[in-house]
């Protein structure tokens, strides 16, 4: 009897072995470090990145940092540098691969140190495999330029979707109205658009890279139909408080945008729905999903079943969870944790997350154990790890 438990605890013990595996990116340090991005290359390396200085909309030492890994290896390269603009932050890297294969790096500049008057960057290249760091061959501005059309939706939705609650003082101008007026500025709704999650490549070759703004805390789509070249926008995916959308296309053909609360308690994900390929967008809702006002991503895997990480609580981002759904995000039956700690004794938020060429699971997220010792955190894991009830 003694020889069978034993044989079951090493059978159980490689299997959790073999399906997942942790490592960081580079080694804990006092930096600040957040918002990584990671791609699987087409040799099958891991590509990631991530800004890294002494803070972040107001620190003007901050970079676009990336780091290697090598297929077969089991060790991050030293990191490198993957952009900068001298004496101006950049934050909120993204990497991802068009249908030819041609490797993207899109991120903002913080003009004026403020989140709102941001400006979009964008660096290509095909010349990625042989060196570490990407040989980048071209850099452009990504502008949105978001019409009337934008003014008339926001102002439409909200009369559509009044609450009553939200004006704070008898004179006060309600949330609503002081998002009316400004979504009439031109300067106010062609800036301060911000990436953050992966974008969603659609059956037809449409590109939809999500945004989100800070000033509006409304959510963007920058869409482009010819594999990234050119980008136009959507109209705003708009609720109270909603910030850093991912999409995922549902079998009939609409799209669900999983976003941050930044509103009002409790702190849920926001959802809206597109059912004209990303570019209008239905007044988004709360789910019953708990959100501490953290960013979260959200995956379709091969298998057709959808897999979200998020901070799984509302009261800060000290446990992180990934979940898996097999009936489009109706319910999510599989649940596992990959970081947890007490409140208040680490920071664990950002997930970046794909599916890899081998069905794997690779992914990273901000890993702060505390203000002076933090790193990017690499996880990889299977999709039959998560559905496994006997490990945690």
């Amino acid at each position: 009897m003694k020889k069978i438990l034993l044989l079951l605890f090493i059978t159980g013990f490689m299997f959790s072995q073999q399906n997942i595996k942790e490592n960081l990116v580079f080694p804990i340090q006092e930096k600040h470090v957040h918002s990584s991005s990671i791609v699987e290359l087409p040799n099958g390396d891991l590509l990631v990145c991530w800004f890294e200085g002494s803070g972040e909309r107001t620190a003007n030492d901050v970079v676009i940092n990336g780091s290697r890994l090598r297929k077969g290896e089991d060790k991050w390269c030293e990191p490198f540098l993957m952009a900068d603009t001298p004496g101006q932050p950049d934050c909120n890297p993204i990497l991802f691969l068009n249908s030819e294969n041609k490797l993207f790096l899109v991120w903002i500049v913080v003009r004026a140190n403020r989140w709102e008057t941001s400006i979009l960057k964008v660096r290509t290249t095909t010349d990625y495999e042989n060196a570490l760091a990407p040989n980048w061959k071209w850099q452009d501005i990504i502008l949105m330029k978001p019409g009337k059309e934008f003014e008339e939706t926001v102002a439409r939705q909200f009369s559509e979707n009044t609450a009553d609650d939200l004006a704070w003082a008898e004179y006060a101008l309600p949330y609503e109205e002081m998002l009316i007026d400004a979504a009439k500025d031109p300067k106010k709704r062609e800036t301060g658009w911000m990436p953050r999650t992966h974008p969603t490549i659609l059956s037809d070759g449409k590109i939809l890279l999500p945004l989100y703004s800070d000033g509006f805390n409304f959510g963007l789509i920058a869409i482009s139909d010819d594999d990234g070249d050119t980008w136009i926008n959507s109209l705003p995916i708009i609720g109270r408080g909603l910030n850093q959308p991912s999409l995922i296309v549902k079998n009939d053909g609409s799209i669900d945008a999983y976003m941050r609360d930044d509103g009002d308690a409790p702190g849920k994900i926001m959802i809206s729905n597109s059912k004209d390929g990303g570019y209008s967008w239905s007044f988004a809702k709360k789910s019953e999903i708990p959100n501490p006002g953290a960013s979260i991503e959200v995956l379709k895997l091969k298998s057709g079943y959808w897999l979200l990480v998020y901070n799984d609580v509302d009261d800060g981002r000290y446990s992180l969870a990934v979940s898996i759904s097999d009936d489009e995000g109706k319910t999510w039956k599989w649940k596992k944790h990959i970081e947890t700690s007490e409140k208040g004794k680490g920071s664990f938020s950002y997930p970046s997350v794909i599916q890899a060429k081998d069905g794997k699971i690779q992914l990273t997220y901000s890993y702060h154990i505390s203000d002076e010792k933090k790193s990017i955190k690499h996880v990889t894991f299977t999709e039959e790890w998560i559905k496994d009830e006997n490990k945690n």
